[in-house]
C-alpha cells in the first residue's frame, strides 16, 4: 500500500470481537488506526500487538454514550495526523430479554450504545470530513436491521435505526462521504455475554450455534474502505453459509 492508499481510520468498540478483528486487519492494509473502547487493558494489549508486527496504531479510552467523548475521541485522530478519512461506528450491546421482561435499563442501554453512540460518531466526524472534501462512515449493525425475532425487539430496533441513519446520511451525503452500512449475522463475539434473562440466554444458544468468525466481518469493511472515491458501497450483510437466518 502506497502513502497516498493510507487511510486514518478510527475504530469504536475495538477491544473485542467484529472491532478489535477490524482493527487488525485494517492496520496490516497498511492504515493508521485510532482504536477506542471502554476496556483499555485489552486496547493496550491490541495496540502493542499491532505495532510489533509493523502497523500503526493508538488507543484512547473511549464512551460512546458520552457525546463529549465521542468529540475529543475524533479530536485526537484528527490532530494526531492531520485527517480523518475513515470512522467504523462498530460499539454496540444486545441484553436480549422478552419485551414482558420489562428490563428497561437494558433497552435505555441499548438505545444509547447502539444508535446514540452512532449518532455521536457521526456527529463528531461528520464537520471534519466536510471540511477536508471528504470521509468515510462504516456503520455497524446487524441482520436484525432486516428481520426481528422473539426476545430481540429492542435490539433489531436499534440495528433498524442504525440502516435507516445509515440511508438518510448517504442520501445527504451529495457525493463527497460515502457510507456503508455492514451487517454481521451471527459472529463469533462477547455481545451475547451481557444477555442477562434465562429465555433469551437459552434461544441465543441454539441461534448461535453456527457462527462467522470476526475476522469475515473485518474483511467486508477492508473490502469497502478499498474501492476507488467514486465506488460507494452501501450495504454489506454477511451470514454463516449454512445458516438459515
Amino acid at each position: 500500500m502506497t502513502n497516498t492508499d493510507s487511510k486514518v481510520v478510527a475504530v469504536t468498540g475495538a477491544s473485542s470481537g467484529i472491532g478489535e478483528a477490524t482493527a487488525r486487519r485494517l492496520a496490516a492494509d497498511g492504515h493508521r488506526l485510532l482504536l477506542g473502547a471502554r476496556r483499555t487493558d485489552r486496547l493496550d494489549a491490541l495496540v502493542k500487538e499491532i505495532t510489533a508486527a509493523g502497523g500503526a496504531a493508538e488507543f484512547r479510552r473511549l464512551d460512546v454514550t458520552d457525546a463529549a467523548d465521542v468529540g475529543a475521541f475524533v479530536t485526537a485522530a484528527h490532530e494526531r495526523h492531520g485527517r480523518l478519512d475513515v470512522v467504523v461506528n462498530n460499539a454496540g450491546v444486545m441484553p436480549l430479554s422478552p419485551l414482558e421482561a420489562l428490563r428497561t435499563d437494558e433497552w435505555d442501554r441499548m438505545i444509547d450504545v447502539n444508535v446514540r453512540g452512532v449518532l455521536h460518531g457521526i456527529a463528531a466526524a461528520l464537520p471534519v470530513m466536510r471540511a477536508q472534501g471528504g470521509g468515510h462512515f462504516v456503520n455497524v449493525a446487524s441482520v436484525g436491521a432486516y428481520e426481528i425475532s422473539p426476545t430481540a425487539a429492542v435490539y433489531c430496533a436499534t440495528k433498524f435505526a442504525v440502516r435507516a441513519i445509515s440511508e438518510g446520511l448517504r442520501q445527504e451525503s451529495a457525493g463527497d462521504i460515502r457510507v456503508t452500512l455492514v451487517s454481521p449475522g451471527v459472529t463469533e463475539s462477547e455481545l451475547a455475554d451481557s444477555i442477562a434473562d434465562p429465555v433469551a440466554r437459552e434461544t441465543m444458544k441454539a441461534y448461535r450455534a453456527v457462527a462467522l468468525p470476526a475476522s469475515a466481518i473485518a474483511d467486508a469493511i477492508a473490502y469497502a474502505l478499498a474501492q476507488p472515491a467514486e465506488v460507494d458501497v452501501n450495504e454489506i450483510v454477511v451470514r454463516p453459509a449454512a445458516s438459515a437466518q
